[in-house]
This record gives structure tokens, C-alpha cells and sequence, in this order.
């Protein structure tokens, strides 16, 4: 199979719902991969991911059919170019605050001439392509098409990207920008108070998504919860990851305990 198209699934009045994980383990991973998300997304920033786990999730991801995204850790430019040499359909990269960030990011992921991404894309194609009549040949069938389908999301989450965004929005290359709820609320708060549902935090996220949208980019955003999940969607954005694996698994724990136990 061809890399799942993301894009189009954001596209126009799409929305995308992804999962979060945090965990290592593959079969976790697959269990999320199952469920009726339309994603998965793999945390390397804060979750215990790592590379060899990245490799896993994504390939599962990819023989079910389903597109991955990876969080990196801060300025990790060498890891976002290798996640997409492994096959996912998109990499977050956190801490964007200005356009330079913004564009040693976008040159780290695109081949030429949008960027200097180096060729190596063996492991997408043979997750993507090689058996599969629908999917790429060979390696140049996937660069052709590569710029265009695997996407580059610049995390806003603090005052200095808000200031810069019209800029950040405007780098060609950068396909969207995905929102960190959390760090914003402490960055805009004078006294760095978390408080993501806080109206500050909440004028800015829809900003965000106004900006994003008039640029013809796509917004991203990560939601503690179902009720955030529906609220910023209402606001524009077309892609939300939700809560989390640890989250889930002691949601479901706790709901059964209390359905037995009263």
C-alpha cells in the first residue's frame, strides 16, 4: 500500500482523530492501530518512546493501513528526517518560536528544492510499496511524491511563536502547525500558571486556528479530552490527538473496578 494519505483526510472539512501513545510495547500499539482512530501518534518528546519503538509503531501502523505521526524531541532534526525514512506520514517538531526555527525544520524533511531531506527512504518504500500494486515501486516513485504526502507540523506553544506565527505560517514547506495547549497557557500566563482551558489560552488557540486556516495550512492540536476534542474542532482545527495510552488504560481500569465494585 501506498503511504495513507493524510492530507487528504485533513483536507477541505476533514478531520483526523489520532491516538496518542506514550508506551513501547507493540502490542499496545496495534491495539490502538485497531481501534477506530484515524491515526496513531508516537511521543518521543515527553512519551518513553524511542527509536527502535518508533520503528515498530510505524510499520504496524503502516500494515494496517493507517498513517503515523511522530512528536519529536526539541530541535531533533536528524530523528524527524529518519521517521519519515521509516515510513510515517508526519512529524511534530515542539519548541517552533521564530521563522528560522520554523525553516531548519522544513529543510531537515523536504528533499529539494523545498529542502535538503537526504535520500534514504528505503524502509518507507518497503513498508509502502514493493508488493502491493497500488503502492511505490521504488525509491523515486516515493520521492516524487514525498513533499507533497508526508507533512511537517511546527508545534506553537509559547508567546514567541504566537508573535511570529504569521511568519511561521507563511514558510513554504510547513504544512501545518499543531498546537501544545499546556506549555501556551504557562507561556501566556504572566504568573506561568498551567491553565489550558483558561480563557487566555482559549483566545489564543483560536487564533491559532483562524491564522492556520487563512494561510491554507492545516491545524493540529493535542486535547486532554473528548469535550476539548469537540471544542477545537468547532474552532477549525482539523487534526486532534487524544489523551493517551497510560490515560486510556486507567480510564478503562478504573470504569470497570467502579462497575463492579460500585
Amino acid at each position: 500500500m501506498a503511504l495513507p494519505r493524510l492530507r487528504d483526510a485533513l483536507a477541505g472539512d476533514g478531520f483526523v482523530l489520532s491516538s496518542w501513545s506514550s508506551l513501547t510495547d507493540p502490542l499496545v500499539h496495534e491495539a490502538l492501530v485497531r481501534a477506530p482512530f484515524d491515526a496513531i501518534c508516537l511521543d518521543m518528546q515527553h512519551g518513553l518512546h524511542d527509536v527502535a519503538s518508533m520503528v515498530e509503531a510505524i510499520s504496524r501502523a503502516g500494515l494496517l493501513g493507517k498513517p503515523s505521526l511522530v512528536r519529536l524531541p526539541i530541535d531533533d532534526r536528524a530523528n524527524a528526517a529518519r521517521a519519515l525514512d521509516f515510513g510515517a506520514s508526519a512529524v511534530i517538531m515542539p519548541m517552533i518560536e521564530s521563522v528560522e526555527d520554523a525553516r531548519r525544520f522544513v529543510d531537515a524533511v523536504k528533499y529539494a528544492p523545498l529542502g535538503s531531506r537526504s535520500f534514504g527512504p528505503t524502509r518507507a518504500v518497503e513498508l509502502h510499496g514493493y508488493a502491493n500494486a497500488a503502492g511505490y515501486g521504488d525509491r523515486t516513485a516515493y520521492t516524487a511524491e514525498a513533499n507533497h504526502e508526508t507533512l511537517a507540523f511546527a508545534m506553537i506553544e509559547t508567546a514567541a511563536a504566537m508573535a511570529s506565527l504569521d511568519a511561521i505560517l507563511s514558510i513554504d514547506g510547513l504544512d501545518g502547525v499543531f498546537v501544545g495547549p499546556s506549555d501556551l497557557s504557562i507561556a501566556l500566563s504572566p504568573t506561568g500558571t498551567w491553565d489550558p482551558n483558561g480563557p487566555v489560552a482559549d483566545a489564543a488557540i483560536q487564533d491559532i486556528a483562524r491564522a492556520t486556516r487563512a494561510a491554507g495550512k492545516f491545524a493540529g492540536i493535542y486535547c486532554a479530552g473528548a469535550e476539548e476534542a469537540r471544542r477545537y474542532r468547532s474552532y477549525g482545527y482539523s487534526l486532534a490527538t487524544i489523551s493517551n495510552d497510560i490515560n486510556i488504560l486507567k480510564a478503562a481500569a478504573a470504569m470497570l473496578v467502579a462497575a463492579v465494585k460500585g
